[in-house]
């Protein structure tokens, strides 16, 4: 049975995570240079976004026209709502409220 207390087992863990912990270091510091390469020569370019910019402006033009719902139009150009919205704020501001049906009680 093991013994928790036992010195010699503390001291295998405590190396065995030294070692662990500087493979990890050498990952990111690897990760960085190649970061940093790629970046020098051009390449480095993240996450493609998921709306070409012809697609991107048609979508646009479609939210102020008021026709289709943002939930409508998301399906429509495949992409989630959040992505739509993020378009139509680079573009400009949304388009103008529908005025108010009810009118505002005087209570």
């Amino acid at each position: 049975m093991h013994d928790p207390t036992d010195p010699i087992g503390r001291l295998l863990f405590t190396v065995l995570s030294m070692i662990a912990e500087f493979e990890a270091d050498l990952a990111r510091a690897r990760t960085r240079e190649g970061m940093a390469v790629a970046k020098a020569k051009g390449r480095l370019r993240g996450k493609q976004p998921k709306l070409k910019p012809t697609r991107e402006a048609q979508l646009v033009a479609l939210w102020p026209a008021g026709s289709h719902s943002s939930l409508e139009l998301a399906e429509m150009f495949d992409v989630a709502r959040s992505t739509g919205y993020r378009a139509i704020q680079r573009v400009g501001p949304a388009p103008a409220s529908a005025p108010a049906s009810a009118p505002a009680s005087t209570g």
